[in-house]
């Protein structure tokens, strides 16, 4: 699991550092996919464990890092959405998607 977490983040990481807005998008998208697994393997999973048995349990499965998890991935996925349109608009004013272009052209006006 290390090794595709390293996968994940190393995969973003250079993606991030890209010139194309699309690619840091999903550079971005890729390290909380990371995280998210992260997460998971750091919380000690526990297979074959319920989550909640009742007074006096002695192995249970802690249930708060998955739902920590699932309140980030619907974050994670309005957040990308979000960026995406703003992508998607800023290609239409701008016609390119080339950060540096853009930095170029936001002095220009």
């Amino acid at each position: 699991m290390a090794i595709v977490i390293g996968i994940l983040f190393t995969t973003g990481t250079y993606l991030v550092l890209s010139r194309s807005l699309l690619r840091i998008i999903l550079g971005l998208s890729l390290m909380t996919h990371g995280l998210h697994l992260l997460i998971m393997t750091m919380s000690g999973l526990k297979t074959g464990a319920a989550p909640l048995l009742g007074e006096g349990a002695a192995h249970y499965t802690d249930p708060l890092p998955q739902a920590l998890i699932l309140t980030s991935i619907v974050i994670s996925f309005g957040v990308t959405s979000f960026t995406l349109v703003l992508a998607y608009r800023t290609y239409q004013e701008w016609d390119t998607d080339d950060m540096e272009r853009l930095r170029g052209e936001e002095d220009e006006r």
